[in-house]
């Protein structure tokens, strides 16, 4: 059998149903394997008699037969933006120092609930405010993938997420997705990250960023896996006002392969300028790939991408000011020393200096600004006019019988720790371009690994569904895969 570390979440659910091993001795050999890469720092709060618990309750569970639990036995990594109740919860970041919920997200409990495993708590960027895991009151994560003895960003905010499940420390992992930040690591690492329809999957417990945007999702080693994973993870929540009252299909079951007939949409305005030759070949290539599967390839346009990243950054920021606005130093978390004389204003003032880290002060004091009264109008209600142009942008398209639309998941390979540390943020924020457009319209989207770059470094093709059609847009991503045939790993260095 493969190393157990390395088994997908659908060959071990298979082992674990012929008897050929235990959550258990799978759990064990995660715990080690996570104990062995502290270099990477991508496990921060590490939970192993959680695991042991939790997996001893599988294997009983497993004896008896019952193999109607979707992730029994299977041991994850949860993103340190959910709450885990009794687990440090911090997002991150300072300000949360100290906080363990009195209670569970919606996702992780009903992850639970289908018998999965908890490992530990993932790093992440602040708040999920970065695209490179670099802005962690943990520190940086290290990508598992290494070009001349560069560390390498393994992309953001689910980094901890992405360099675990490509290290083979655990066998999947929760992220969440509010302008890229499951698709963009994915692609990163060599991995495969989805994020569902805005709705589909429950925020309540997972930490707010920027509450329109936000949405959790799987991120794992297999298309099989994310619909496995996403079939537990999904359902309609009364607790979260956006949650979608829908029955949640079967997702592997549509996991046929056959996507003749389908027709996949390339949008011209994603051929930015600039891009790297290696990137639009393998955009080529993958489209190549689904019409060799029987798909038909068409020309379509998104007039309004070139105003996404700008729409983007002045609605995230936005709604995070609101949302961060709660961390006061009052309630629970991190509080300032006061000094004699100091008022509640002063508290307010000290904590959000000491307890935010520089990104997520820039992100709030942009909220604050365009939320202002001279710039409401200016800024933030025309970002949500340019929004609302986008999503008609998808519609139009959709409308035209286009099923999935294919583009590139990132402008680049995975570049080095601290190369962009004095740049221009905005440099950083183009990361996101061909990711944010996804978040703003509330759809589906999907990274898949296709092939690497001349330095060795994985490359991700995203596709984009439509509307609660999840299933269709995991059957085409599963004929990418199989075309692809991607399998490299990282050479183990840490």
């Amino acid at each position: 059998m493969t190393e157990l570390t390395r088994l997908t979440i659908a060959e071990a659910r298979d082992a674990l149903r012929k008897g050929e091993t235990t959550s258990l001795e799978i759990t064990e050999a995660c715990l080690g394997a996570i104990e062995g890469a502290g270099a990477l720092n991508a496990f921060v709060h590490n939970t192993p008699e959680i695991a042991r618990d939790q997996a001893k309750a599988a294997d009983e569970r497993q004896q008896g037969r019952d193999e109607a639990l979707a992730m029994n036995g299977i041991p994850l990594g949860i993103k340190d933006l959910f709450c885990t109740k009794g687990v440090p919860s911090q997002a991150a970041s300072r300000i949360l120092e100290g906080f363990k919920p009195e209670y569970e997200s919606t996702v992780t409990q009903q992850l639970f609930d289908a018998g999965s495993v908890m490992l530990g708590k993932l790093n992440m960027d602040e708040f999920a405010m970065g695209s490179s895991n670099e802005t962690s009151v943990y520190g940086d994560v290290v990508n598992p993938w290494k070009v001349d003895g560069r560390a390498l960003t393994p992309g953001g905010s689910s980094g901890g997420s992405a360099s675990a499940v490509a290290a083979d420390l655990c066998l999947a992992a929760t992220g969440t997705d509010t302008g890229g930040s499951i698709r963009q690591p994915a692609a990163f690492v060599g991995i495969t990250g989805l994020k569902p329809t805005y709705g589909r999957v429950s925020r309540w417990g997972v930490v707010a960023f920027a509450s329109s945007l936000d949405q959790a999702g799987p991120m794992c080693k297999s298309v099989r896996d994310c619909a496995i994973m996403l079939g537990a993870m999904a359902g309609h929540d009364p607790k979260d006002s956006t949650s979608a009252d829908l029955a949640v299909p079967d997702f592997e079951a549509a996991l046929t392969g056959d996507i003749r007939g389908k027709k996949i949409g390339i949008p011209k305005e994603y051929r930015m300028e600039g891009m790297p030759p290696e990137i639009e070949a393998l955009w080529a290539d993958g489209a190549a790939m689904l019409r060799d599967a029987g798909a038909e390839i068409v020309d379509i346009s998104l007039p309004h991408t070139k105003y996404a990243l700008p729409a983007y950054y002045v609605i995230a920021p936005a709604e995070a000011s609101s949302n961060l606005a709660r961390y006061d130093g009052v309630k629970y978390g991190h509080r300032a020393q006061m000094a004699q004389g100091d008022g509640i204003t002063e508290m307010y003032e000290k904590t959000r200096a000491e307890g935010f880290g520089a990104e997520v002060q820039r992100r709030v004091m942009i909220g604050t600004y365009v939320l202002s009264a001279g710039f409401y109008d200016a800024y933030y209600n025309r970002a949500r006019r340019v929004r609302a142009l986008i999503k008609k942008d998808f519609e139009d398209v959709f409308a035209q019988g286009v099923d999935a639309i294919l583009t590139p998941a990132t402008p680049s390979a995975a570049f080095g720790l601290g190369e962009m540390a004095d740049a221009d943020p905005v440099q950083m924020y183009l990361n996101d371009v061909f990711t944010v457009t996804v978040n703003l319209a509330g759809l589906p989207g999907i990274s898949v690994p296709a092939g690497l770059d001349k330095q060795g470094l994985p490359l991700g093709l995203q596709l984009i569904g439509r509307p609660w059609e999840e299933g269709d847009l995991l059957n085409t991503a599963y004929s990418l895969e199989s075309a692809a045939g991607f399998v490299e790993k990282p050479a183990k260095w840490w």
